[in-house]
């Protein structure tokens, strides 16, 4: 590997046509920056300038390494000058239900990167049940996620309600079994929908499953089926609530972080100031 001091005294040499004044340049004196010339040719195996001649010029050996050498310099004052500025190197790991990674949750985060260069913001949208199993598992140093109860270590808690949902163009007497459109297995609205469904003792198939909340809605706008959605998310798509069921319980949207200091604190409430704005009055502790 080509040292850089040594390509930074060639370089100087061919630049001020002399070694005085390159040694002036780099604030060393005239033998040292003719010891690092010589090094740098020992290793190249080949005289890199005519000192002979007046001024001092490249040989073809030095032409042809000169380009290079001006790169390399370029590159290693690049990365010093990268190295040097702390943005994006310290991570915060988010994990957020999928619904919640609004508009304005988006803009929160903006003004907080901007506000703290040196972090950077790792954001993963996911099922909640998945990304409370990963929080626990200390994955996450925050994480937003639906759930029955807030547990006692959550920063906050706001009720979410709950319906079902049919397409506003559907009979007005859906056809035995009900069909379900549903989230895949482990989606926190899928098994209270069966347990619910149980109760009612009412005959049912899964007609449709949905990777996340939007094809959920897409699919129960269409008519393939009832779902049991958020009723914030469900008035975007011009769905209508199924009377038979009547009320459903709210679940809690709950906001975790293992830190309460610094600029996760920040974070955290600010975070809460947009589920709050979103969902209205915090649930009691």
């Amino acid at each position: 590997m080509l040292d850089s001091r040594l390509l930074r005294a060639f370089v100087a040499i061919v630049d001020a046509r002399g070694f005085t004044l390159a040694a002036q340049r780099l604030a060393m004196t005239q033998s040292t920056i003719s010891q690092q010339l010589a090094r740098l040719e020992e290793l190249l195996g080949a005289a890199l300038v005519d000192r002979a001649a007046r001024p001092v010029a490249p040989t073809p050996a030095g032409e042809r390494l000169l380009g290079y050498a001006r790169r390399i310099l370029a590159l290693h004052e690049e990365a010093e000058t990268a190295l040097g500025d702390p943005a994006g190197t310290a991570a915060l790991r988010i994990g957020l239900a999928e619904d919640l990674v609004s508009a304005d949750m988006a803009a929160m985060f903006g003004a907080f990167a901007r506000r703290h260069r040196e972090i950077r913001l790792d954001v993963t949208a996911g099922l909640s049940r998945e990304l409370t199993r990963r929080y626990r598992g200390g994955e996450f140093d925050i994480v937003i996620v639906k759930e029955a109860q807030a547990s006692p270590d959550s920063r906050a808690s706001f009720p979410e309600a709950m319906a079902w949902f049919e397409s506003a163009s559907a009979p007005h007497a859906w056809p035995q079994p009900l069909p379900l459109v549903a989230f895949p297995p482990g989606g926190l609205y899928r098994d209270t929908m069966f347990e619910r469904i149980e109760r009612e003792q009412q005959r049912w198939y899964v007609a449709f499953v949905g990777s996340g909340l939007h094809n959920v809605c897409v699919a129960v706008a269409a008519g393939l089926g009832l779902s049991l959605l958020p009723r914030r998310a469900a008035a975007a798509y011009g769905l209508r609530p199924y009377a038979p069921f009547g009320a459903e319980p709210s679940i809690a949207v709950s906001l975790y972080a293992w830190e309460g200091t610094g600029p996760v604190a920040e974070l955290v409430a600010q975070m809460t100031g947009v589920l709050a704005a979103r969902c209205g009055p915090a649930e009691p502790a």
